[in-house]
């Protein structure tokens, strides 16, 4: 499920209309654009947003928390500040992403997570916890996927990696990829 899906009913009641043809068809704005500096208009701002989305047997698939969100007319696209992205899983903790700020695609299928990003999952009987930290993390929430092309630092108990770049799938079987400059430290159980 996409951020745009989750805030499908909150966008409408805002925006009380379709949006035109033209603005679908213009390009995408740079993700890395701070609109708190620029020029750009907040059409409406959301504070405390707690949404959850359910799967259909009725357990919950995603939710996700802001402490504020501003969304802009001009282009779409929305910035979040403290956001974090709970992703369930069936019969494993769930994954934790947290970031300082966010932006989200007009479509919501991007969402460029930045300064002091955190993905976590706590561990079970039958996975270790794992901690993941990086500076930006582009996520796609439609397939539970995550990646980014800067520094990363995972930590798992007394085991710890650092490496350039990162592939996340989050779904089950959650595995991740690392593209670079790969070292670490692993003690044997």
């Amino acid at each position: 499920m996409t951020l745009r899906q989750l805030l499908v009913p909150l966008l409408l009641l805002a925006l009380a209309g379709a949006l035109s043809w033209w603005l679908l068809q213009r390009p995408g704005p740079d993700p890395r654009y701070d609109s708190r500096s620029g020029t750009k208009d907040v059409d409406y701002t959301i504070s405390g947003l707690d949404v959850t989305r359910m799967r259909p047997d009725g357990h919950p698939a995603h939710r996700l928390q802001v402490a504020q969100l501003r969304h802009f007319s001009e282009d779409d696209t929305t910035e979040l500040e403290q956001p974090r992205l709970t992703i369930h899983q069936d019969d494993t903790p769930p994954w934790e992403i947290r970031a300082d700020r966010a932006w989200a695609s007009a479509d919501g299928e991007r969402i460029l997570l930045r300064d002091e990003v955190l993905i976590t999952r706590d561990g079970d009987d039958d996975d270790r916890p794992v901690r993941i930290e990086t500076r930006e993390l582009w996520v796609h929430p439609e397939e539970d996927y995550a990646e980014t092309h800067e520094q990363v630092r995972v930590e798992s108990e007394s085991d710890w990696l650092e490496a350039v770049g990162m592939q996340a799938w989050l779904r089950p079987p959650s595995r991740l990829k690392f593209l670079s400059e790969v070292r670490g430290h692993h003690v044997p159980r």
